[in-house]
């Protein structure tokens, strides 16, 4: 939530890689207040949030950002070539986007939503 961890990471150049899919939205929160509450939305829009990208960057670690699906490939590659210090890529997905697989609440792992419901 605070990105503190990069600091460590940076201090042990930690080749770690962090992939934020950012949708300007607490991500899983929005996709079940939508999923499960008939999209009543609260306390889940992160419109106003920092500069991820210089935010790592100012940590030491290599600071992405990511607008275009043509540049996904071209990204992890470089990604991938940085083995001293972390890269945090901000990939910027739509406000609507949600992430599956997922298990609803209570659910077992063989109740699993592979795609949005219909």
């Amino acid at each position: 939530m605070t990105l503190q961890e990069l600091a460590p990471a940076v201090e042990h150049k930690l080749p770690i890689k962090i992939i934020l899919l950012n949708n300007q939205f607490l991500g899983m929160v929005r996709q079940w207040q939508e999923l499960f509450w008939n999209s009543r939305y609260s306390g889940v829009d992160i419109s106003a949030q920092p500069d991820f990208k210089m935010l790592a960057e100012a940590y030491g670690a290599v600071g992405m950002r990511v607008t275009e699906a043509g540049e996904v490939e071209g990204a992890l590659s470089k990604a991938m070539e940085v083995n001293d210090r972390p890269v945090l890529i901000d990939f910027r997905v739509s406000r609507e986007e949600n992430v599956f697989p997922m298990i609803p609440a209570g659910q077992s792992i063989e109740e699993m939503m592979v795609n949005r419901p219909k």
